[in-house]
């Protein structure tokens, strides 16, 4: 799993630089109004959530159906009600999630894993004016046990 993170990780910096921070996800965005602690700076994309259902292949294989979600969080400071002039600004970070998904999508993380697929997205808002886009991506897996 870990090849999966860092080639998500080799990825979205390699494609998208404007990003001001990537890093697992432990939980920055939900504590960082309250808690100084984890820098957070937007736009940043976050990876975690993975789950695995695991199965034997073999006497000393083991298959897994995994998924990964990947976050995009950006602030919304900017006035984008539709008199304002500045609305598209909600177009810029729609467009900055679709690049998310288009350098994700097929990507093959490691040898032992299947290309990325996309399962799910979702976006929501979090409070400092954050909004964040999620993308769940699918991957067969097989490891040694």
């Amino acid at each position: 799993m870990e090849e999966v993170f860092i080639g998500i990780m080799e990825r979205i910096a390699e494609l998208i630089p404007e990003l001001s921070y990537i890093d697992e996800d432990y939980g920055q965005l939900e504590t960082a109004a309250e808690n100084d602690s984890y820098p957070v700076t937007y736009p940043c994309v976050l990876i975690g959530e993975t789950e695995s259902a695991w199965s034997d292949v073999g006497s000393s294989y083991q298959k897994g159906n995994s998924s990964v979600t990947v976050k995009l969080a950006t602030d919304c400071y900017d006035d984008t009600h539709y008199s304002s002039g500045s609305y598209v600004k909600v177009r810029d970070r729609l467009a900055m999630a679709g690049r998310v998904y288009e350098a994700l999508q097929g990507l093959k993380c490691s040898g032992n894993a299947t290309p990325l697929t996309r399962i799910r997205s979702s976006g929501y808002t979090i409070p400092g004016l954050i909004k964040v886009y999620e993308t769940t991506f699918s991957f067969r897996l097989v490891e040694k046990r």
